[in-house]
């Protein structure tokens, strides 16, 4: 490893992440709310810290390798989140705990959306527009690491992604460099922003709240500033937009440059992936809005909640005009599910992505048809491109990988407290999946929860946006080490068991 190098990064980040605590400083004093000192504070904090992590090592330019990538992406991220929840605490009211500082700030970079905070709506100006901004920010990380830097790192299927053809198997950067790589997405990602602040706008919401609003939409956060979320507004127009947008950002990013700058919309409907995502996203709403016309007490509008609550949670958004959790019949663990899907790769969704779950059921399927003709050769294909088994290797660990860490972490949540099962699996599954809200004790917030089940599923956000690979190949070397050195340690005891044994004897 190259730490000097990757210090080098990471301080440089920190100190020009201090800039993002200017726009909530200057909102702050727009609305003389006082909390325009806070960010200020922060914003010196972070560039000392920032400065001294990156002056010692700034004359250090050695070139980075790839396992020294899976460092920095995990190393930023981390402390982006551990110094993001500063304003959070030194917020006076409502005073928060580090860890429900860091539960917040590492919601908001993730974009998860899942809050400890009550009666957000009686936060500083600063601070609601803080927290969007977050999500926002948060975004934009995940489509840059998704379609610049994961398909390098070869993470289970990202390395599908080429956006340079209209096909579903794409594997190169946008264009020969990364920088201008991320300076199209980042043009890409703005521009669909404002579009959405200005049709929440038009369709009646306050310039502040279209804003915002927009940021975690785009995002595909969930964040709201308001405690009933959407709901708050009670507009199907509003909604109506919502879901627009939620659907076009669960779609690849560079799915979206290719498009527009080919100017040829007929490139989204011969993606396999695209197809799938709305597939998917039609069956999970057609179910739904099924079951609440069949349960008309559950709701008044069934037509117009259904399609909503489940074009926001599949799509790992989050927003709410409703409590969903306490929906009849299968509803509430059909959404849930759905979220497990999430979105395609390459947007700002969560979950195990389309893409996978694709490439899963063509392998299914591909086996049943061995079993019928053994001696058959069936190569799996997305579009006219043939699939590597390689990738097709990548994709199934991934996914083994994910329901085994998922399971682990929904029996210690039950270990280390006294949660019920509802809760637990929810509540992994909505911080795994970058969903927010859950089922239980989860389904408006998560304040209630102990300080150790925050901690656990803090690392459940990070886990699900870097892809897990990304986060377990850096805990490898060390989960090596324990476990080599508690099985030494027993073999040491059962040693000494079998000589104390014959000594006996």
């Amino acid at each position: 490893m190259r730490y000097a190098s990757i210090q080098r990064v990471v301080g440089f980040l920190i100190a020009i992440a201090s800039l993002m605590m200017l726009p909530p400083a200057a909102v702050s004093w727009w609305y003389h709310d006082g909390t325009a000192v806070l960010f200020l504070i922060s914003a010196a904090i972070l560039l000392s810290i920032g400065l001294l992590i990156f002056l010692p090592v700034r004359q250090v330019k050695h070139e980075l390798r790839l396992r020294d990538g899976f460092l920095i992406v995990v190393g930023c991220w981390l402390a982006l989140a551990l110094v993001g929840a500063l304003p959070f605490l030194l917020l006076q009211s409502p005073q928060l705990s580090y860890v429900d500082a860091l539960f917040e700030s590492m919601s908001g970079l993730t974009t998860t959306g899942a809050t400890i905070i009550t009666n957000i709506e009686s936060l500083p100006r600063g601070v609601l527009y803080y927290r969007q901004q977050l999500q926002w920010l948060g975004g934009m990380g995940i489509i840059v690491l998704a379609v610049a830097i994961l398909p390098m790192l070869r993470i289970g299927g990202m390395q599908l992604y080429r956006a340079e053809s209209p096909g579903p198997v794409k594997d190169t950067k946008l264009t020969p460099r990364i920088t201008e790589t991320a300076r199209a997405l980042w043009y890409l990602y703005l521009g669909l922003t404002i579009a959405c602040a200005a049709a929440y706008w038009l369709a009646g919401m306050s310039l502040f709240d279209a804003i915002c609003h927009s940021f975690s939409t785009v995002a595909i956060g969930g964040f709201s500033t308001h405690d009933a979320s959407l709901g708050f507004f009670n507009s199907a127009a509003i909604e109506t937009v919502a879901i627009i947008f939620m659907i076009i950002s669960g779609i690849n990013f560079g799915l979206h440059f290719v498009a527009l700058s080919r100017r040829n919309p007929l490139l989204y409907f011969r993606d396999i992936e695209v197809r799938g995502y709305i597939f998917m996203l039609s069956v999970v709403t057609v179910i739904v809005v099924a079951i609440l016309y069949q349960h008309p007490a559950a709701s008044a509008t069934p037509l117009r909640e259904g399609i909503f609550q489940a074009v926001s949670i599949a799509t790992t958004t989050g927003f709410t005009t409703t409590n969903f959790s306490i929906w009849p019949s299968a509803a509430p663990i059909l959404l849930l599910l759905a979220a497990f899907a999430g979105g395609c790769a390459g947007s700002t969704a969560g979950g195990v992505k389309i893409i996978r779950v694709v490439l899963i059921y063509l392998q299914g399927y591909r086996e049943i048809k061995r079993l019928i003709h053994p001696n058959g050769v069936f190569p799996i294909k997305l579009g006219s491109k043939r699939v590597p088994d390689r990738v097709i290797e990548a994709v199934w660990g991934f996914f083994s990988i994910y329901v085994i860490v998922f399971l682990i972490m929904v029996c210690l949540l039950m270990t280390i407290s006294d949660l019920d099962f509802i809760t637990a699996f929810s509540a992994v599954g909505a911080c795994l999946n970058n969903l927010g809200p859950g089922l239980g004790e989860v389904a408006m917030n998560y304040e209630s929860l102990p300080d150790a089940v925050k901690w656990v599923l803090v690392f459940a956000m990070l886990l699900g946006r870097l892809e897990i690979f990304t986060l377990l190949v850096l805990l490898t070397p060390a989960a090596a080490y324990i476990l080599f050195s508690l099985a030494r340690r027993a073999v040491r005891r059962d040693i000494e068991l079998v000589r104390s044994m014959d000594r006996l004897r």
